[in-house]
């Protein structure tokens, strides 16, 4: 249905920066918009930020606002996120969503594979 390519995760120290990438790519018809969620040990996963592909509007979690800026590419159906001034509370498998309307399917949400983020000193 949706193939993922996500890349960029690995370990940073407190305070550096990090940039994720995710394309996706299948018999996709429409995009209606793309995010990236995190999941850290012990704990539920959780929206990160999110681009409607329609107008770029986004949404931040609270904890990351004013560190991670969320952008994409509609012509490569490509969502990436550039993140700054890391905490280690930031630590987590961040994963890759685009709500989509594939061929053969309704709308529906579709998850990447996951990359890990480590910040660490």
């Amino acid at each position: 249905q949706v193939q993922f390519v996500e890349s960029g995760g690995g370990l940073v120290q407190p305070g550096g920066s990090l940039g994720l990438s995710c394309a996706a790519s299948g018999s996709i018809l429409s995009m209606y918009d793309m995010g990236w969620y995190r999941q850290a040990p012990g704990k539920q996963r959780e929206l990160v930020a999110v681009i409607i592909t329609s107008g770029g509007s986004t949404n931040y979690a609270d904890s990351v606002k004013g560190r991670f800026t969320i952008s994409k590419d509609n012509a490569k159906n490509t969502v990436y996120l550039r993140m700054n001034s890391l905490k280690p509370e930031d630590t987590a498998v961040y994963y890759c969503y685009v709500d989509a309307l594939v061929s053969g399917y309704s709308p529906r949400g579709y998850w990447g594979q996951g990359t890990q983020v480590t910040v660490s000193s």
